[in-house]
């Protein structure tokens, strides 16, 4: 049996005779897993292997393999789920692209997943492959792909499967803006998730089922107005902003999350936890019961020995490059997205700065990488190539180019124009400070920007250094797409971050203040 994270479920009676009701399901289910097949560490990145020998660390896919067993083992009755973004993350996804996940998702029995926006960052190619490799459906609801050959015909809005004699309706949803998120390409369009999610349930319903579950990589504040706005929809599993529920620190909410009928749950990211939802239905189909809590899978969940074998072969390619030395830091260097999607953090400082001084020769001012593209912390210590790849994992180049002043501006608003969200298009910069005020209306919440010490003039013209993802239009940068004196295949950002912490070893990390949040 798996310790739970608390020594009573939470259960939430939503009605009397609940005893009476005839179907249990039980919901395990998985998000934003971003190819860390092998434990991460607290910070989210690589966990080396006498940290692991040591209970130190956490997820892993052979720790997952053990839990799923003994929840299946405790709930026959259960369906294995995943909200999206298996892609990217780790060198792994780098070397394998979509081919190791299908592999162990494969293993683990998942029933159905839905389409992230991570799983177009390489095309429709790469998706149309994992999905040609997958035992298993994967859903997308609020798409159009008729124009997209590979996906066309194949990617389903919705399925149904059968579990003890009842028909399961499953509908998948992805991020409404995953066309500046990743790259689906030109011939697909995206649409309102809500009406998408409605007209999959009214198919459904007239088709009989009345158990529906939306698989939802659209983030915990869509998944709300989604379960708001439509009728018949059960059970939101959750992925995209990698929300914690439950009743332990950290969580940002119930689990489940009510609103009206649907219930709403989400188990964090990086396979550090199961999620775990029993659900009891009347004969109508409506929820009476719905209890759980997301199982943290940290030492005391058994690593299965097949699997961690099997990753240990598909790693040997990798290991020369991982585990080379570049540096060593005095301290850990803060790369949550906690902070870097709400304010400067030690990890985005540091990577405007190396990409800054990359290219200032150049006649280069200012730099701007979006806090979305920071995707771990690095522990004091050694540091790895692999913790730097893992850091910067989307093999993005660096580009440089040429704007206005005012361009800058509406660079710097667009990045505060989802603040509240936490989105990945928040801006860590070098070169330049500014102020951002959450309080004032979206595009309207830039002021005092400097660049190398003087007020910006939008009228002159400026050199920015970024990378090729935000100057094609990424998350929402769509001034830099007609920027001038365009160069967009520099090298790698993670090797100019690898360089950088190399020529500044012993390395300490720090924050200047060159972003200052009215109110904090």
């Amino acid at each position: 049996m798996i310790a739970r994270i608390l020594a009573s479920s939470c259960v939430l009676a939503l009605s009397a005779g609940a005893a009476m009701a005839d179907y249990s399901l039980t919901i395990l289910h998985t998000n934003d897993f971003h190819a860390r097949f092998e434990p991460v560490s607290k910070y989210d990145s690589t966990c080396s292997p006498d940290a692991n020998a040591e209970g130190e660390c956490f997820g892993g896919t052979a720790r997952l393999v053990t839990a799923v067993e003994a929840a299946r083992e405790e709930f026959p009755n259960s369906i294995l789920v995943d909200g999206g973004d298996q892609f990217q993350g780790t060198l792994f996804y780098t070397y394998y692209k979509g081919a190791m996940a299908a592999e162990f998702m494969n293993k683990l029995g998942y029933d159905a997943m839905t389409v992230g926006n991570h799983e177009f960052d390489d095309g429709p190619e790469v998706l149309r492959g994992f999905m040609d490799a997958l035992d298993f459906p994967i859903l997308m609801s609020n798409a159009d792909v008729s124009a997209e050959p590979l996906l066309a015909d194949t990617l389903m809005k919705s399925t149904i499967i059968e579990k003890d004699g009842e028909k399961i309706g499953l509908i998948g949803l992805t991020p409404q803006d995953t066309d500046e998120l990743a790259s689906p390409g030109k011939n697909i369009t995206f649409s309102d998730p809500s009406e998408a999610v409605q007209g999959e349930v009214d198919k459904l319903t007239a088709e009989g089922v009345n158990k529906i579950i939306v698989l939802s990589h659209s983030g915990y504040g869509v998944d709300q107005t989604v379960a708001a706005n439509t009728t018949g929809v059960d059970v939101i599993v959750g992925g995209h902003t990698n929300t914690l529920l439950g009743d332990m620190e950290g969580a940002e909410g119930q689990y489940p999350t009510m609103v009206g009928d649907t219930a709403i749950v989400s188990a964090y990211a990086y396979g550090k936890f199961l999620g775990e939802l029993t659900v009891t239905f009347d004969d109508e189909g409506k929820i009476i019961e719905a209890s759980g809590q997301p199982l943290l899978i940290d030492a005391a969940v058994e690593e299965d020995e097949a699997t961690v074998a099997r990753i240990g072969e598909l790693a040997e390619p990798l290991n020369e490059i991982r585990n080379k030395v570049v540096a060593e830091t005095a301290e850990e260097i803060i790369g949550v997205r906690e902070d870097c999607r709400a304010r400067e953090c030690a990890m985005g400082s540091l990577i405007a700065d190396a990409m800054l001084e990359r290219v200032a020769d150049q006649g280069i001012q200012i730099a701007i990488q979006n806090g979305g593209g920071i995707r771990s912390s690095i522990d004091a210590g050694e540091v790895t190539m692999g913790e730097v790849l893992t850091v910067l994992p989307f093999q993005n180049t660096l580009s440089t180019f040429q704007v206005s002043g005012a361009a800058i501006v509406e660079a710097l608003e667009n990045g505060a124009s989802q603040y509240e969200e936490g989105a990945g298009r928040f801006p860590q910069v070098a070169g330049m400070t500014f102020t951002i005020d959450p309080s004032k209306p979206a595009g309207e919440r830039i002021s005092d920007v400097m660049v190398g010490g003087e007020a910006i003039d939008t009228e002159a013209t400026y050199g920015v250094v970024s990378n090729n993802y935000v100057r094609n239009g990424g998350d929402g940068f769509s001034m830099f797409v007609d920027a001038e004196n365009v160069y967009d295949y520099g090298p790698d950002v993670a090797d100019v971050l690898a360089e950088y912490l190399a020529a500044n070893t012993p390395f300490t990390p720090y924050t200047d203040g060159r972003i200052t949040i009215v109110g904090e």
